[in-house]
């Protein structure tokens, strides 16, 4: 049987879907992150391997205990294959894993193999609205991107702009990594305002929250804990008492994102809720770069009355966060024809898929 699969490569999880020649999800799994920046193409390709093959079990009759090995049997072939990579940001990268991914799956390099950063799965709600031609994805989880796109008039879709994805280190702003930052940032901002003052900061949620999380009494104390270096590979981590210090200093920040949204929305803390807006506003920030009217020297602007905005990850996956997006949006006199949430792209994608090369 053909089979259609469509893996979402993530910087904290791998998704991949299998659905067959009827649009029937016939495979689903789960695997750890697959973030091609952070990665070699070996541990990548590890990655990959082990997520497709666990997908691949309840593609067999009977189902499979075992993970399937790659490149799969005959009757499990896959038809065509469609991997988005967070990190995927150059040619070069693309073209670095090409070759290992066509070698692992049997599928050959073509048209039937499509490598492209994640925000391009993003872009498939395009299809359902007859009355736009353009799309704007906002991937906003662990780190954001944002791309624009134009369908063409045969069905493709023309990358347009990109702003941003340029990792923990120099960018992902409006993601979870730099909402857990600009927590700590705005804490020893406060702290350092009141050095001078006569009374201490407010106890607020927020504060204390974070002072629990890291398990300190005095938040300068947070100084330490972000900066101790990444645990050594040979560390053994107790997973019931487990410390931030056994995490990367990237997951040290991002891990904060919740208690961050707890402390807004729940505590109504003003510090969180300062934070959530200096970091929405930031997203958007990204998102004005692509969006305007067409111009001389920016021919690739895309209007916003005429577009879909196209939303996913886990942090953007909160309504009141993605309003907050939306409505700084919407101050700046943007306002979009439709607005989507897409919480399963692999699944999108892998359907897009099945209908654009089924037999």
């Amino acid at each position: 049987m053909s089979l259609y699969l469509c893996v979402d490569c993530g910087g904290s999880k791998t998704s991949a879907v299998i659905c067959d020649a009827f649009g029937n999800i016939i495979g689903r799994a789960s695997g750890g992150p697959s973030n091609i920046a952070y990665l070699t193409v070996a541990s990548f390709i590890e990655t990959i391997q082990m997520t497709v093959g666990d997908a691949l079990k309840t593609c067999t009759s009977p189902a499979s205990v075992d993970t399937v090995g790659l490149p799969p049997p005959a009757e499990l072939e896959f038809a065509a294959a469609w991997f988005g990579i967070s990190g995927a940001d150059s040619p070069s990268i693309i073209e670095a894993i090409m070759n290992p991914l066509s070698s692992l799956l049997g599928v050959p390099r073509g048209p039937r193999l499509s490598v492209t950063n994640d925000a391009h799965l993003l872009a498939a709600p395009i299809r359902m609205h007859m009355d736009v031609s353009y799309a704007v994805t906002v991937i906003g989880g662990t780190g954001s991107i944002v791309v624009s796109f134009k369908e063409k008039e045969d069905g493709e879709l023309q990358e347009l702009g990109r702003v941003g994805g340029w990792g923990w280190i120099l960018g992902d702003e409006g993601g979870g990594y730099s909402i857990g930052k600009e927590a700590v940032r705005q804490i020893l901002a406060e702290q350092d305002q009141h050095s001078v003052m006569e009374s201490p900061p407010p106890e607020g949620a927020l504060r204390a929250s974070l002072r629990r999380h890291f398990n300190i009494k005095d938040v300068m104390e947070l100084l330490t804990e972000v900066y101790v270096l990444d645990p050594t590979p040979s560390t053994v981590i107790d997973t019931n008492h487990g410390s931030p210090r056994y995490m990367s200093r990237e997951k040290r920040l991002s891990s904060l994102s919740p208690l961050v949204f707890i402390a807004a929305f729940e505590d109504r803390d003003p510090l969180a809720l300062k934070v959530l807006h200096i970091c929405a506003k930031d997203l958007a920030d990204q998102i004005c770069i692509v969006v305007g009217d067409v111009k001389e020297g920016f021919p690739r602007l895309v209007k916003a009355s005429e577009s879909v905005i196209c939303f996913g990850g886990s942090v953007v996956g909160l309504e009141v966060y993605r309003e907050m997006v939306l409505n700084e949006l919407a101050a700046r006199g943007h306002v979009f024809k439709h607005v989507e949430f897409v919480d399963d792209c692999a699944a999108v994608g892998a359907a897009g898929l099945r209908l654009k090369y089924k037999e």
